[in-house]
């Protein structure tokens, strides 16, 4: 589910769980275990990509929908965890979005330093209210930090999702190529800031993501709560079951 790339100093967590890259639980906790991995483990900067056409479809909602409160809750832990471990990083983490990034895949790429995206007709953005749920202030706060205020509230409230040139040109992402060479670039980038006086960039970089890390200043496991109680409130629920049911008519 998780393929680990070493190119030199750089190492590349790929998403390769076809069709969708969908986030369930066990993928969430071995992705968040594979970051703090590559922090301790001797990596420079990491990259995040994913499978041609589908950087993540954000959570698994079917497999979601098998748990119990106690592994919905569990689930939200580890989520919030690995969004904050990519804020917090002391590494660089560029993500590679090789193709469609809806809800949680395209929150994982707002944490990260770059965002390289395909060019060839797919989409990202925040549309967690289509699927009945709201979307949380952390997530609101990262958006709004890359695109501003009201652009975040126009994206989130009405779930849009936007092309890569759409997105680039709010600020979403920072620089479209063809699939094939979006984690080359991606790779690039990488190696672009590791050439530059080490301790400089890092010491500017730790302070430039201030406000992403102070976002993180709040009740983890009150959010958590939180979350589990709007996952099983009857409105999102009945959201979520219709669309495990397409999901399932597609296959």
């Amino acid at each position: 589910m998780l393929k680990r790339f070493e190119h030199d100093t750089v190492l590349e967590l790929r998403l390769d769980h076809p069709p969708a890259n969908a986030l369930s639980p066990a993928i969430i906790a071995e992705l968040l275990g594979a970051v703090r991995d590559g922090q301790d483990g001797g990596a420079e900067a990491m990259i995040l990509s994913g499978i041609p056409g589908m950087f993540s479809a954000g959570l698994d909602v079917p497999a979601m929908l098998t748990l119990d409160e106690v592994g919905i809750r569990r689930t939200w832990d580890d989520y919030l965890e690995l969004t904050r471990t990519l804020a917090c990083s002391k590494l660089p983490v560029a993500a590679a979005i090789t193709g469609h990034s809806p809800a949680g895949g395209a929150v994982l790429a707002l944490f990260c330093d770059q965002r390289v995206m395909a060019e060839e007709g797919y989409r990202i953005g925040l549309n967690e209210v289509a699927v009945g749920l709201p979307v949380p202030p952390l997530v609101l706060a990262a958006v709004g930090r890359l695109v501003g205020p009201h652009q975040a509230e126009r994206l989130c409230v009405r779930g849009l999702m936007l092309t890569g040139v759409e997105a680039r040109a709010v600020g979403l992402v920072d620089r479209l190529m063809p699939t094939e060479e979006v984690v080359d670039r991606a790779l690039a980038w990488c190696n672009e800031l590791l050439e530059l006086p080490r301790n400089a960039m890092a010491e500017t970089r730790w302070e430039a993501r201030r406000d992403l890390r102070d976002l993180f200043d709040f009740d983890a496991a009150e959010t958590s709560e939180r979350l589990t109680r709007r996952w099983f409130s009857d409105e999102t629920q009945a959201v979520l079951r219709s669309l495990a049911e397409r999901l399932r008519d597609h296959r």
